[in-house]
């Protein structure tokens, strides 16, 4: 990471720097002031002359060796912590703004690394976890099936069983993730009808809504929306998660409401739920990796992450959002273009 030590040792010594470059103007002044004094015109006019030239060189040479440098290292650090890891800035000089840019790109360097590591971890974990969840997953159901397994007992295996079940599902996520991380994560895109994928999502959740006592309310297009560019597998993974995130944070409101129009910029659908919303200083996070925020609910906080990822990668806009009246709205919207769809 950085040593802020040298970053104070070169801050200190670009300041006394500047500080001298002050003291000499000012001397310039006096000397201006004391020839004036004294009759000498001529003299006076020539260092006013010299020090309006100083002063500019001086400007001219902050700008190029001190603001540019800092302007460039301002926008290579957002880019770092907007997920550009390992992005470098060119170190052009070998001053001490040049040593505060090898220092900079030292951080990127080790945070790629780092993040490098972090997702070859999950990774490798995820996968470890599969075989053993199948196996706990697969003999619980089976024993499930004994009917010499009863009351108590077969309450827990059922616990068991939606337990792993619920672990599959964040492994599922992990590896997702990863996919992101490393490259791996592609869409097979194809002409799609979307109202017909969103309905199936509906049908394939609806009796889980149900179970949970929450109602769904499904308002269809006006009219026929034309097929669309997309991958209906990643786009249903998108429909299934923004569905359970509406119960399980939004099901004390018992209702989730659904629709799907077209617009001009392309399609639109949006899931609101009912429940308590978000906290307004969480919203902005809430697509954050591994951002929970003040939720109870248990999981690996990149639902949404890979949600958003999948959108974006189809050319569209994912955006959460308190919806008047109480609850929380999520909004996709989907071109209509195959031109803006990122395929990789």
């Amino acid at each position: 990471m950085i040593n802020f030590n040298t970053i104070l040792k070169i801050f200190k010594q670009l300041k006394i720097q500047l500080l001298l470059s002050s003291v000499a103007a000012l001397l310039f002044l006096l000397l201006t002031v004391l020839f004036l004094s004294r009759g000498w015109i001529v003299p006076s006019i020539l260092i006013l002359i010299l020090l309006g030239a100083y002063l500019v060189l001086l400007n001219l040479w902050f700008w190029r060796f001190v603001s540019d440098p800092i302007r460039d290292m301002t926008g290579a650090a957002r880019r770092i912590a907007e997920g550009s890891y390992g992005a470098r800035i060119e170190q052009s000089y070998d001053n001490e703004i040049g040593h505060l840019t090898a220092e900079l790109n030292n951080m990127s360097e080790k945070v790629a690394m780092a993040e490098k590591s972090r997702t070859e971890f999950i990774s490798q974990v995820s996968h470890e976890l599969r075989t053993p969840l199948t196996a706990i997953q697969g003999w619980a159901e089976t024993i499930a099936y004994d009917s010499a397994v009863q009351g108590d007992s077969l309450r827990g295996i059922h616990i068991i069983s939606k337990e792993a079940d619920r672990l599959t599902g964040m492994v599922a996520e992990m590896l997702e993730f990863a996919r992101i991380q490393d490259g791996r994560f592609n869409l097979r895109v194809e002409l799609i009808d979307i109202a017909a994928e969103l309905e199936d999502a509906l049908f394939t959740y609806g009796e889980l809504m149900k179970q949970a006592g929450v109602l769904v309310s499904y308002e269809q297009p006006p009219v026929e929306i034309p097929l669309i560019p997309g991958d209906p597998e990643r786009l249903k993974q998108v429909f299934l998660n923004l569905l359970d995130n509406a119960v399980k944070h939004g099901g004390e409101g018992q209702k989730v409401e659904v629709s799907l129009s077209e617009v001009p910029r392309g399609v639109c659908i949006r899931i609101r739920d009912h429940g308590r919303g978000i906290p307004e200083g969480e919203l902005p996070h809430v697509k954050e990796k591994f951002y929970k925020g003040s939720s109870k609910n248990r999981g690996t906080g990149i639902g949404l992450a890979v949600c958003d990822e999948i959108i974006t990668r189809h050319g569209g806009e994912l955006s959460i959002e308190n919806a008047e009246g109480g609850g929380c709205l999520v909004t996709i919207l989907l071109p209509q273009q195959n031109g803006e769809t990122n395929v990789r």
